[in-house]
């Protein structure tokens, strides 16, 4: 079998960046028998470009060596198709690839791409953008555009810092979101979209979510101060998050969420922006992914 090896040689920590990585990859996967082809990505869009050749190819595996944003590109190039997903995480929070129980050393990832056996998993939608990890709205969009800045700090540190920072002036907005058969209109610092559990390093946002159930959990934080949702990291942390008051859950296939004006979101820790209306879909069972 014919793989391609796809790393984004700036993504997360130094690991990720090592020069050696492309060698590493044809050590591990060539003594297993596959016949390996190792590209480094030159910027956005571009690990997303090489999959999507890789489908006309004779590739018959392609592997993502990065983090949510590269894992992405790939997957969205390969979902529908019959062509499974390896990943090797090298990203700063690895989401997914934590959900899904793989090893986070790059050896040992590779061991699984090379061995491991094919899962299906649903691919989640906003807009006409897939994700497969979470999504999300509002605050959550504004922190992911923080630190999606080349400058921005990494990893859990990262992410506290850039939430710290964003939350003292952001203010909620009015969201009207039909899903479930109903409509409600709520004012919400965020809304998490979440095909898996968590964002990453353990903090798991849906702790509800399947991968593989066919639906999304839609999670409503709404407006309220600052001293409450921090009484709330422990659970975001344990994985033991419920709904409250302020804290609304739910499971849906599909769904409208509007708003005033632009709706900032991103996939996956992508930043995006849409007019006026977002829409939110699943696509059951659309991707292949190699696991242990």
């Amino acid at each position: 079998m014919r793989a391609l090896v796809v790393i984004n040689p700036v993504s997360g920590p130094a690991r990720a960046r090592r020069a050696d990585a492309g060698a590493l990859a044809r050590q591990v996967l060539e003594r297993r028998g596959l016949e390996v082809e190792v590209a480094l990505t030159t910027g956005r869009g571009h690990a997303r470009r090489m999959s999507e050749h890789a489908r006309t190819s004779g590739i018959g595996l392609v592997v993502a060596w990065g983090g949510d944003g590269t894992i992405n590109e790939v997957a969205s190039a390969l979902t529908l198709t019959d062509i499974p997903l390896g990943i090797v995480p090298g990203g700063s929070g690895n989401g997914l690839a934590r959900d899904l129980g793989l090893p986070l050393d790059p050896e040992c990832a590779l061991e699984v791409v090379a061995t491991g056996h094919a899962r299906r998993i649903d691919a989640g939608r906003l807009d006409d953008a897939l994700f497969f990890n979470v999504a999300g709205i509002g605050l959550d969009a504004e922190i992911a555009r923080r630190l999606a800045s080349p400058q921005a700090r990494r990893g859990l540190p990262g992410y506290v810092q850039a939430t710290f920072a964003e939350l003292p002036g952001y203010r909620a907005r009015t969201y009207a979101i039909e899903a479930a058969g109903s409509r409600t209109e709520q004012r919400a610092l965020f809304i998490a979209v979440a095909n898996s559990r968590q964002y990453g390093n353990g903090a798991q946002i849906a702790p509800a979510a399947r991968l593989d159930d066919g639906k999304l959990d839609l999670v409503v934080v709404q407006a309220q101060p600052a001293w409450r949702l921090l009484a709330q990291l422990p659970a975001f942390f344990r994985g033991t998050l419920a709904p409250r008051p302020g804290l609304h859950m739910a499971q849906v296939a599909d769904g409208l969420i509007h708003a005033d004006g632009p709706i900032g979101f991103h996939v996956d820790g992508e930043p995006r922006a849409v007019e006026g209306t977002l829409r939110i879909g699943v696509l059951p069972s659309a991707l292949r992914v190699v696991v242990p």
